[in-house]
């Protein structure tokens, strides 16, 4: 069975807020999150939650911050996905990539998506923005590439 992590009390309502504010039109900009959405593997329902991309290489990243999280499970069964941005969306396929593939995507993202560090630490998965303890998170959290539908 995954490992899963419950997330905390108050990321459903911190969730429904950001994407509200996508829908009004309201985008953070290059680096912020976007609204990921993809199709339910078992409602077939769309399913959206924030992310916060990251650029290596000129390619396109999100990590999953908790083991065992919903929405990675959705992509990997859907393949594909929708990122909005403020009012603009996106179709998008979402590739998976091998543990070992993924340490060094690993190691940037707490120089890449700093504020995702925060809410790492508070799931308890590393102690602060160390690219070592991110790195060990690989086979744990989930890396996908966002490649153009």
């Amino acid at each position: 069975m995954t490992e899963r992590i419950r997330p905390p009390w108050w990321l459903k309502y911190v969730n429904k807020a950001m994407i509200g504010l996508h829908r009004l039109g309201i985008g953070f900009g290059g680096k912020g999150p976007v609204v990921l959405t993809v199709v339910g593997r078992k409602s077939g329902k769309p399913r959206s939650t924030p992310v916060t991309p990251m650029t290596v290489d000129g390619k396109r990243y999100v990590v999953g911050g908790l083991p065992g999280g919903d929405w990675a499970a959705n992509a990997r069964a859907a393949g594909e996905a929708t990122i909005q941005t403020g009012r603009r969306s996106e179709r998008v396929r979402m590739v998976e990539i091998p543990a070992e593939q993924a340490r060094p995507l690993l190691r940037a993202f707490p120089i890449e998506v700093p504020t995702g560090v925060g809410f790492m630490k508070n799931a308890g998965l590393v102690s602060g923005p160390n690219p070592d303890e991110f790195e060990a998170l690989a086979g744990r959290c989930p890396v996908f590439r966002l490649d153009p539908a």
